[in-house]
Parts: C-alpha cells; sequence; structure tokens
C-alpha cells in the first residue's frame, strides 16, 4: 500500500483495543433497544455476512482451525440463531478481512454459498468457488466457477444476487488483465474490472461478461434487485486515480454504461478497501459509500426513486469522523437503516442510525465498540420480519468471534 493510503487510513491504528460490546448495556433510541442476540459462532470466527430473502435472514462466516477454514452459516428463528451448518471447508482458502464469503435463498428456495480458494502461490491468485444447496444446507453441489479465463490472479469481493425470474447472478473484481505477481499496486501491470455471470435454474452458465473494465482493485463491491432489475455499484478507478463511486443498472439483457452516482472527486494513489453498499424496494434505493477526501473520513447515504438511474443529495451518516464500512437496508416506509464504523475521540464504534427520504436523521446509535485497525472488519446490518439484527467481529487476546444483536422495529 502507498504512503497515501496510509495516511488515510493510519485513523484505524490510533483507536486501539476497546471492550464495550452489545451485552454490557442496552441503549435505546428511535425508540429501538438493541438486545444482545447469542452468536452461533464459534471461537477463531469472522468475516461475517447476513443476507435477507422472504424466508428470512441468514448469518454466514468463516471459522479457522489452524490451517483449515470453513464456511459456515445458520438462520434466524423465533428462538434464535438455528444451529450452525458447514457449506465447505479447505485448507487452500484465500482468508482476508475485507473479502468476505457469504450465503444467500434464492426466491425458489435453493441455497447458494461461495468462498476464495488459492490457485497459485502468489499472495493475490485466488478464484471464487460457487456450490448451492436445494435441501436447505443438509449437502451441497460440487463446487464450481463464475470465470473461465483460468489465470491465476485475483477474483474475490463477489456479490450474489437473484436475477429476474429464476436463477443466479453474481458480480466480482476480476484480475485477469493483471500480472500474476502485480498484487494491489497495479500501476502499469494492468487493471482489475467488475465481470458479471448468471446461472439458469438448472445451472448452466448464461453469461461473463465485463461491467466495468477498470476499477479500484480491493474495494467491496454491491449489488440489489429493483423493480426494473439488478444494480451494482463499486469504486471506479479513472486513469488519473479518482476512485469514486459508480453504478450500472442490468436493463434490456445488459450492463448500462457505468456512471458516477456523485462526484466527490476523491483522488487516492491506492485502494482505500472502502466499497459501497445497496438496498432495493421496488423501483427506491438507497446506496451509502465512504470517502476521505481532503483526508477527511467521511460516509454518506442517497435515495433513489427510479431504479439508480439518478439519486438524490448526499446525506452524511457519521457523527464526527467515519472510518466507512458502511451498510444500508431499507424499510418498508421508505426510510433507511444505515450503518458504519465511526472514529472519534480516539474510540472506533460500530453505529447505526435512520435516515428519513427527507435527510432527517435520527440520532446515531453504538451498537458496539471495535477494535482498530482491519481486526474489526466489516460489521454487517440486515432487516428481518419487524426486526432488525446486527452482526461484527470482536477480538481478544485469544482469538476473534463474530457477535450479534438485535433491536425490534415499531410496528
Amino acid at each position: 500500500m502507498t504512503p497515501s493510503a496510509l495516511r488515510i487510513l493510519s485513523v484505524a491504528l490510533l483507536a486501539g483495543f476497546a471492550t464495550l460490546s452489545a451485552q454490557d448495556t442496552p441503549s435505546t433510541s428511535w425508540p429501538l433497544t438493541i438486545e444482545p442476540l447469542p452468536s452461533p459462532a464459534g471461537a477463531n470466527s469472522g468475516q461475517p455476512q447476513l443476507s435477507s430473502s422472504p424466508r428470512g435472514v441468514i448469518l454466514s462466516w468463516v471459522e479457522r482451525d489452524g490451517q483449515d477454514a470453513s464456511l459456515r452459516f445458520a438462520e434466524r428463528t423465533a428462538n434464535g440463531w438455528s444451529p450452525a451448518r458447514v457449506v465447505a471447508s479447505g485448507r487452500d482458502w484465500f482468508v482476508n478481512w475485507a473479502d468476505v464469503p457469504s450465503v444467500i435463498r434464492l426466491a425458489n428456495g435453493t441455497l447458494v454459498g461461495h468462498w476464495l480458494q488459492r490457485s497459485g502461490p502468489d499472495t493475490y491468485a485466488y478464484d471464487v468457488r460457487l456450490s448451492y444447496s436445494t435441501d436447505d444446507g443438509k449437502t451441497w453441489s460440487s463446487s464450481f466457477l463464475p470465470h473461465s479465463d483460468a489465470t491465476k490472479t485475483e477474483h474475490g469481493f463477489a456479490s450474489l444476487f437473484q436475477m429476474p425470474g429464476a436463477g443466479l447472478g453474481l458480480v466480482w473484481l476480476d484480475g485477469r488483465a493483471m500480472k500474476a505477481d502485480a498484487g494491489h499496486g497495479g500501476h502499469g501491470a494492468g487493471a482489475m474490472s467488475v465481470r458479471f455471470a448468471s446461472f439458469d435454474r438448472t445451472w448452466k452458465q448464461t453469461a461473463e461478461v465485463a461491467v466495468d473494465a477498470r476499477v479500484c482493485e480491493c474495494c467491496p463491491t454491491a449489488a440489489a434487485v429493483t423493480a426494473d432489475g439488478p444494480i451494482v455499484a463499486f469504486r471506479n478507478r479513472t486513469d488519473d486515480e479518482v476512485r469514486d463511486i459508480y453504478v450500472s443498472r442490468f436493463d434490456g439483457g445488459k450492463w448500462t454504461e457505468p456512471s458516477a452516482a456523485f462526484d466527490d472527486g476523491w483522488k487516492i494513489n491506492a485502494c482505500p478497501v472502502n466499497g459501497p453498499m445497496l438496498s432495493a424496494r421496488g423501483r427506491d434505493v438507497a446506496l451509502a459509500w465512504f470517502h476521505a477526501k481532503n483526508n477527511q473520513g467521511q460516509a454518506f447515504l442517497s435515495f433513489s426513486r427510479d431504479a439508480g438511474r439518478s439519486f438524490g443529495a448526499p446525506i452524511r451518516l457519521d457523527d464526527v469522523s467515519a472510518l466507512g464500512r458502511v451498510d444500508v437496508e431499507l424499510t418498508a416506509d421508505g426510510a433507511a437503516i444505515a450503518s458504519w464504523i465511526e472514529f472519534a475521540d480516539q474510540r472506533t464504534q460500530f453505529k447505526v442510525r435512520r435516515v428519513d427520504r427527507s435527510g432527517t436523521k435520527s440520532p446515531s446509535l453504538t451498537i458496539s465498540s471495535l477494535p482498530g485497525g482491519r481486526a474489526s472488519g466489516y460489521p454487517r446490518t440486515a432487516l428481518g420480519p419487524n426486526e432488525v439484527l446486527f452482526a461484527w467481529t470482536e477480538t481478544a487476546p485469544g482469538g476473534s468471534r463474530v457477535q450479534t444483536a438485535m433491536a425490534r422495529l415499531p410496528k
């Protein structure tokens, strides 16, 4: 990572280790009360992910046992989380604090999981592996690839989503045009791209195409499905190193020309490892993102009423400054519940607030204090029936563990 990136991200290292968590004292606002929810994740767990479907919310995570790693998941029930099930395990996985596996449920009930598997000796030589289950996770298919290039380069930061009608869609960062040993600097070594693949209900691959040929090398992607079709968001990279958030829509069977959601003009000669997040209901879309222009980290939210063709004025989320790592969920009344990592007074906190379409913001609510630096990973937020769920990673001298909490939504 270049010196400029280190300066921008150095605030994360100042925070140190904090011990306050949602289990300590319930917090009230909006009016919401954060309640502890015993986590199904075991010791040495991390990389939490939450996904929602009409069947409910799924929590997935990675557990480590020496050199072995396994992708596990549990589903929210009336009595807590279901017992954990294993999707896949391996000793040759690429496990990273920012490039997070996932498990989603498609409209027909099929579960789909993705993880990252090394493909060669270079640090960033790894593939996206997919597997599916038609029996609620009791058994899983043999894993397969969405990309056909066979290069021993980076393939990761995948976002999975339901394709209209039936089947699976996903986008990911694809390094096939980069030199195998280029790492994340990428200067003069080829460009990272965003690519898309789809599979029909029989798991026949129906597409593999580029969405954007030059993007930031290690910022997570995001995807949501509107009434008009899927929309994806990612951090672009121009020739003069402006790395703003771009969106593209799947319209008429193809992806629209990517365009900047906003002209932030954040110029940085390195990847900030901070991607956007999307949520959609009908033609309503909420987009959350981060930038540190002028070396001041800030998190933002914006609404779209036309399925992502245009966005309203940015609404700032953080109270003082942010490390980013945002998430967002649209509620039934058209408001958004947005989360981010706040950095203020030498403390790092996982925070959330409600934002109306008008821009009116609730007071922020602290879900948990977090360790500084990359150990805190990406906290997650998801909506379930009449509740909002939270997941994050806590660290201690003995290792890390995924924690969860919930808050009941007013009826």
